[in-house]
């Protein structure tokens, strides 16, 4: 089953497209709650490349690697990759309000799918809201 979630950050595309693919950024965005956080990113952003982001809890309790391969790259449009047997997809469509960006990803089995939707959508809420507060400064 696939699950999507979806924001509109206001910036400009190449703002949205850079925070969501390079490292530096990601490590500032990339949890789904405070008492998370991504402590390395790697990014080789072309079909083939790999990706890689470290997320721990704080309390250094658990962590994990979540990594994968990018299996399409249209630039400021559209990225594609595979993460273990699963797969997502994201779009940006920039519009009169900003960049809409979409995710769509396989469902997993370990957690609801409403846990899943709730997951994501935070990160992605986080990116919007680092993209818009780093275009300000």
């Amino acid at each position: 089953m696939k699950i999507q979630v979806q924001t509109t950050v206001r910036a400009p595309i190449e703002k949205v497209w850079s925070a969501y693919t390079t490292p530096a950024d990601i490590v500032k965005w990339n949890a789904a709650s405070d008492d998370w956080h991504t402590t390395r990113a790697e990014v080789d952003l072309r079909v083939g490349g790999a990706f890689s982001s470290r997320m721990e809890a704080r309390d250094g309790s658990f962590g994990f690697d979540f990594a994968g391969t990018y299996t399409r790259v249209d630039v400021h449009q559209r990225i594609e990759y595979d993460f273990g047997d699963r797969t997502a997809q994201v779009v940006f469509t920039p519009g009169a309000e900003g960049v809409a960006v979409s995710v769509n990803f396989d469902a997993e089995e370990t957690h609801s799918i409403a846990q899943q939707q709730q997951g994501w959508q935070a990160i992605l809420d986080n990116f919007a809201r680092h993209v818009e507060n780093s275009s300000q400064s």
